[in-house]
């Protein structure tokens, strides 16, 4: 379809994903070309754009169009002169993203979405896949929707996909990364079940972050999150992308997860991420995720600045 401003959008699979032509990032965008944007992340859930010539400067300003860009992150160090970009350096062996996760759900409100501009691409492998976490929901069989709703579960940065903690690597680099990493504990009780604040939809609260639900032992936990996790993961409810120099993605955090496939030997991979302030997951029963170990007001408030443009889903 093409809007009104001549934005150019086509879906990139059947239930997620589409790209966005017709547009130069850079630029001093209309209200209304920001506006165009914001209402594809919502209905498509993640949106791809091509050939841009943004920087870490230009990148943040672009975000700030949606809403308050969050720190960094909550314990890793952001880029040098730019506080509110994660720098995701790929390059070494070890430490990459590849489990599927929700970005930083170990906090009490985890960013409403996660722009992420290429800097380095290899000539192969380093895809990134998203899945719909509000179609996961919508294709569960009755009785387990019934039984999604009513849970709650517990998420810790224990298993943030950001950190170097990865099974059998205990070098001394990767030890003192996990104390930089775990320096704060984050601790969550988050709804198995969110009611997204803008369209209304119950999406899935799952991922790498999660430890058992409320309640039920870990043992009993990692059974019953296998299942729905699969089933977020279905090759239906997924867009699988190719990134290339200049690729800049947009991507609704509270309704999606993510994964980025771990397939490209030791060739370097690089790319920089900016998160915006979100807001507290809501159960369909009205409940609000509560904290249980750790203050995130200082990663979602350090860079925001009352009056902002309005932000995708902010509250």
């Amino acid at each position: 379809m093409t809007t009104a401003t001549g934005l150019r959008i086509s879906k990139a699979a059947g239930h997620i994903g589409a790209e966005i032509a017709g547009v130069d990032l850079a630029e001093d965008l209309s209200p209304t070309v920001i506006e165009e944007i914001r209402a594809a992340v919502l209905a498509h859930k993640v949106v791809f754009f091509r050939d841009q010539r943004l920087d870490a400067v230009s990148q943040e300003a672009f975000a700030r169009r949606f809403g308050s860009p969050t720190a960094a992150h909550p314990t890793v160090p952001a880029l040098d002169g730019s506080p509110a970009v994660l720098d995701l350096d790929y390059g070494r062996t070890t430490g990459r993203a590849n489990q599927w996760h929700t970005d930083v759900t170990f906090v009490r409100s985890p960013p409403l979405g996660s722009i992420l501009r290429a800097v380095t691409i290899p000539p192969y492998g380093g895809d990134t896949v998203w899945a719909n976490t509000v179609r996961a929901y919508e294709t569960l069989p009755a009785e387990l929707r019934a039984l999604a709703d009513r849970l709650w579960a517990v998420h810790s940065n224990a298993y943030d996909y950001a950190s170097e903690a990865r099974q059998g690597d205990d070098s001394a680099s990767e030890r003192e990364y996990r104390e930089v990493f775990t320096s704060t504990e984050y601790v969550t009780e988050h709804p198995v079940v969110r009611v997204h604040p803008e369209t209304g939809e119950r999406a899935l609260v799952l991922g790498g972050f999660v430890r058992r639900f409320v309640g039920w032992t870990g043992e009993d936990s990692r059974d019953l999150l296998r299942v729905l996790q699969n089933h977020v993961t279905e090759l239906e409810n997924t867009v699988r992308r190719r990134w290339a120099p200049g690729d800049v993605i947009f991507w609704d955090n509270r309704a999606t997860q993510h994964y980025a496939i771990a397939d490209y030997g030791d060739q370097p991979r690089r790319v920089q991420r900016i998160t915006l302030v979100g807001d507290v997951p809501v159960s369909v029963s009205g409940e609000r995720s509560r904290s249980v170990t750790g203050d995130d007001s200082a990663y979602n408030s350090a860079l925001g600045r009352p009056g902002d443009a309005a932000a995708v889903g902010a509250s």
